[in-house]
């Protein structure tokens, strides 16, 4: 019977060592290391979101193979000027970059957009954040326009989002908890 009881035990135990082996994936751990791209960082962060705090979104970048219904989807980084255009990463950034991902709100872009952009080189980020929140505080606003502006960077990953007070607030709340490296460099209104 010892014998029985020795082997459970030592099978329970190699189970539960396995099992917190596999949480190195970098997806919510706090650590940010080990993200795989620019969607997976948003996937992760969309997904610890509550279901009553989730609102009709869409990600990707309008094609047919990355466009997503609720929930984010990879942008294409060739075409520059609509990475300007509805993600705010200017243009002269977009060579710093080599992914990303988007979300955005179902029924107005300026009540919640979200880019998340892998940068290439680390050496890069502060530029790539700070062009962005410049590219974006200076744009002229149509259909009504954002309150705030926020940039975080997850190790070499820079997220910008801008839209609706609240939805900006908890989007920022919901990043800062899944990734331990996450650092909030710009909060800004947008006026």
């Amino acid at each position: 019977m010892k014998k029985y009881l020795a082997m459970f035990l030592t099978a329970v135990m190699a189970l539960s060592f396995a099992a917190c082996g596999g949480k190195d994936s970098g997806e919510g751990d706090g650590g940010g290391a080990g993200i795989a791209d620019a969607l997976t960082l948003l996937t992760t962060i969309w997904d610890s979101y509550e279901e009553g705090e989730k609102f009709s979104a869409m990600g990707g970048d309008f094609s047919e193979e990355n466009m997503v219904n609720d929930a984010p989807g990879n942008y294409g980084i060739q075409d520059t000027a609509m990475l300007d255009y509805t993600l705010g990463l200017p243009e002269t950034s977009a060579s710093m970059i080599d992914g990303a991902a988007s979300l955005i709100h179902m029924m107005n872009a300026n009540t919640f957009t979200c880019g998340a952009f892998h940068v290439s080189s680390g050496d890069n980020v502060s530029s790539v954040a700070e062009a962005l929140r410049d590219n974006i505080l200076q744009r002229q606003w149509m259909c009504g326009f954002p309150d705030k502006l926020i940039v975080i960077t997850v190790d070499d990953y820079v997220i910008s989002a801008f839209g609706n007070g609240e939805l900006i607030d908890t989007f920022k709340a919901k990043a800062m908890a899944a990734y331990e490296s996450a650092e909030l460099v710009y909060e800004e209104p947008i006026v």
